[in-house]
């Protein structure tokens, strides 16, 4: 018996990404690079034999169970009840049989086994040679999507080549419902662990065809799965069906001649409701099937290419000067599109649909971080969670109601919209997300025109969230106070005057007035009159910024900078992160900041700060900020960029896009087991926002448009398009060597003429015809410093 081949690390290629040989100790993380998704269906990139696996995860977006939330001391306002996502029925299993020994690539001997995700195709692909213990060589390969075109359809190819003699092989491809899970964890960031959370409802087979449907015992939801399968063999072939309680199995028995194949090609496809019968259910995935048979294999890999071909031509970042750099943020931003894709109604939770990282909420960081992306690049998708946002309307206005408020208090983290946060400090009291959910409205609004969702939509949850703030917030004297919060910084809690949401709180104000003003007759439909407008408007005018003049910095908060400072010398490094070795007490009364705050408001409302200021600011509140968070250095790399510090952008850029590809994971709050839990959506976004917002320069305050690109002193080119105002924009900042002046082409690919701005100067757009612009030089500044042992690690481009 020998181990697999020596894993390899993944290698730089453009457009995919691959590893060799197979390393036990990350294949939770692989797992979840592995994984192909829609935004509607996610399946984890685990084997389909089924062993060796990490983390089985079969995720069906909205489909939850609930579970008790216990407190240790009862409060009015804590929620009762939480909400899990589920490991739904397995459909990806194929197990195969060469005579009596089961393939399994831990055992005798692998001569080959590699994996590619291809960012082009939209395809998982497996490739390995292998001797049985009796002495039969096979080679497996196989292909895996999950449909960008058909919402509900998944599809596997898989093929058993006979090497070197004849072979008798079985496969069983099964359904299968209740896996066990991974074990459970003490990270409080980890899911809950559910025991058999799927109770049979129904099971149906006929032909090559098998559906199971089950049901939630508590949250009372029906999820039906299905497989149907085109088989193709040389020989005599033997198959059976069956389906019962968990566990549906079509059989397969062949023998294989030498040189020749079996190939099977597996169509699976997944449902869920609150409402409809088991029946029903079965009738609708069991029609999703006849479309996928209809289709074919080959017709769905072109509907694939297809709808990839039109995303990348829209959103591509292309870099020169770093292969790994490239690979990495197209593979983010692949696995954000996956993420949102299709989700058609549901949302996009902080690990999208990769595993049971944060029990598959959704936070403030899908607003703020995932949709900036989204709308730049794929709008619809941004639409299809604002949307999934005004539907929860009602859940959040009882949720004000219940905390004494007016207006929508959306929940800190959710599944269905009902609040699940049982931390009251880093939870509810983070109001600001209702500023992120107005903030991510009025930015799609401003970018995309668009009437019919600002009609239904949009103007409601402007207006609801700025009804929030004006009854959470007061006036002292002239000025409006907003206390007793929690901003991003999850380190320091409940305060009064958190800079950031008072600056996003204003912002939401302002931006309802300027809808309700734009739309009379939605304003009218939500009983809105002037005398509300002006108060919202007058809030706006007062809202408090607060400055420490003897530092010459803004304050994150009331008291922040007078407050002790915390011991970063004296923090080893196995200490990080922060919470899971200190009391919160202590972290609240210290400056050690988690993750960006104020920081993060420079960026989204840079218009209310001088350079100067934000210079400053930066270099303080940069040496307070140890990036416990993953949500962190995306952020910093924009500023740094901004503030001229090209070369720490360029790092924290790196620390962003390998968040969950490993290299630098060690120098954050994250870790590799945390990676396998399911992926960082929001940081990977964050490559995507780093190499536009950060690198390319580009701001909307006020729905407008502008850019400064700058390039790191490592990079030779980097290249944007962007979506905006029914406008494809390209952006090419490049130079030909070290010593090169650099300079920036704009060009209209798609749409009419527009103006946008390059460093101040305006810049009017036609078709045809570029327009290339001198870039500025970068001004010389000052280093800033980070936390003791918390500086991101240098980025060295490997050729």
């Amino acid at each position: 018996m020998t181990d697999p081949a020596e894993p390899s690390p993944h290698e730089s290629h453009p457009w995919k990404l691959s590893m060799s040989g197979l390393d036990l100790s990350t294949l939770a993380a692989s797992e979840s690079l592995f994984t192909l998704a829609n935004g509607h269906i996610g399946l984890r990139g685990s084997l389909e034999e089924g062993e060796p696996r990490a983390v089985p995860g079969t995720y069906i977006n909205g489909f939850f169970e609930e579970r008790p939330l216990p407190h240790a001391e009862a409060g009015y306002g804590f929620p009762e009840s939480g909400q899990t996502v589920v490991n739904v029925t397995d459909g990806k299993l194929i197990r195969l049989y060469i005579g009596d020994s089961p393939f399994d690539v831990r055992y005798s001997t692998t001569q080959f086994h590699e994996r590619t995700l291809d960012l082009r195709s939209g395809t998982l692909e497996r490739r390995t040679e292998w001797t049985s213990p009796n002495g039969s060589s096979i080679r497996v390969t196989s292909r895996r999507l999950v449909s960008f075109t058909q919402r509900a359809l998944a599809a596997i190819s898989y093929e058993v080549e006979s090497l070197d003699g004849d072979v008798y092989v079985a496969l069983q491809s099964d359904l299968l419902a209740n896996e066990p899970g991974a074990a459970p964890s003490h990270d409080p960031r980890n899911g809950a662990s559910l025991d058999r959370p799927l109770h049979a409802e129904l099971a149906a087979c006929r032909d090559q065809r098998a559906t199971l449907v089950h049901r939630t015992l508590r949250s009372d939801l029906l999820v039906a799965a299905g497989m149907d399968h085109v088989l193709e063999v040389p020989d005599h072939v033997q198959t059976t069906i069956e389906a019962a309680g968990d566990l549906a199995r079509f059989t397969v028995t062949a023998r294989l001649p030498r040189g020749t194949k079996l190939h099977l090609v597996k169509l699976i496809a997944y449902g869920w409701s609150s409402r409809r019968s088991a029946p029903a259910l079965r009738d609708q995935v069991e029609a999703a099937l006849a479309v996928g048979r209809l289709a074919g294999w080959q017709g769905l890999l072109e509907g694939q290419r297809h709808f990839l071909d039109d995303f990348w031509s829209r959103a591509d970042v292309r870099i020169e000067g770093d292969p790994g750099l490239q690979q990495a943020v197209r593979v983010s931003m692949f696995h954000v599109l996956q993420a949102g894709a299709r989700a058609e109604g549901q949302a996009i939770g902080a690990r999208g649909l990769t595993g049971l990282g944060y029990d598959g909420h959704t936070f403030w960081d899908a607003e703020t971080f995932v949709l900036p992306m989204l709308t730049y690049t794929i709008p619809r998708a941004a639409r299809d969670h604002l949307m999934w946002r005004h539907l929860t309307l009602e859940q959040a206005r009882e949720r004000a109601r219940e905390l004494g408020c007016e207006g929508a208090a959306f929940p800190w983290r959710t599944i269905d919209g009902r609040e699940c946060s049982g931390y009251w400090p880093a939870g509810t009291a983070a109001f600001h997300i209702n500023a992120d959910v107005a903030d991510a409205t009025a930015r799609y609004l401003a970018a995309t025109g668009d009437t019919e969702f600002e009609t239904n939509c949009g103007v409601e949850l402007l207006v609801e969230t700025a009804r929030l703030w004006a009854s959470l917030g007061h006036f002292e004297g002239a000025l409006f106070r907003i206390d007793g919060v929690t901003g991003p910084d999850e380190y320091t809690a409940i305060v009064d005057d958190n800079l950031y949401t008072n600056v996003m709180a204003q912002k939401n104000l302002e931006e309802a007035a300027n809808a309700c003003e734009r739309r009379p007759d939605v304003a009218l439909r939500l009983g809105v009159d002037a005398a509300e407008m002006r108060r919202w408007r007058e809030a706006a005018d007062a809202v408090v910024l607060l400055y420490d003049d003897q530092l010459g910095v803004h304050s994150q908060s009331e008291g922040f900078t007078s407050h002790d400072e915390w011991d970063f010398e004296g923090t080893e490094p196995q200490m990080y992160p922060l919470l899971l070795h200190f009391p919160y007490f202590q972290l609240y009364r210290k400056q050690v900041i988690k993750q960006v705050d104020l920081v993060l408001a420079m960026h989204l409302r840079g218009e209310l700060f001088s350079p100067e200021e934000k210079a400053r600011n930066f270099a303080y509140y940069e040496a307070r900020t140890v990036r416990d968070s993953s949500l962190s250095a995306a952020t910093q790399a924009v500023l740094a960029v901004e503030t001229g510090h090209l070369e720490l952008g360029y790092d924290y850029w790196a620390e962003v896009a390998f968040v969950d590809l490993g290299d630098t994971l060690d120098n954050a709050g994250d870790t590799l087991d945390n990676a396998g839990d399911g992926l960082h959506i929001a940081s990977m976004a964050g490559s995507w926002l780093v190499a536009v917002a950060g690198f390319g320069g580009m701001r909307d305050h006020g729905g407008r448009v502008t850019f400064a690109p700058r390039l790191p002193p490592a990079l030779t080119r980097i290249r944007f398009q962007m979506t905006f105002s029914g406008r494809v924009v390209l952006v090419d900042t490049r130079r030909n060597g070290s010593a090169s002046p650099e300079e920036t082409t704009y060009e209209l690919l798609e749409g009419d003429a527009i103006r946008t701005w390059h460093h101040g100067e305006p810049v009017d757009l036609e078709a045809g015809a570029p327009v290339t612009l001198p870039v500025p030089a970068a001004p010389e500044v000052e280093p800033v410093h980070q936390p003791f042992g918390r500086a991101p690690r240098r980025r060295q481009p490997q050729p």
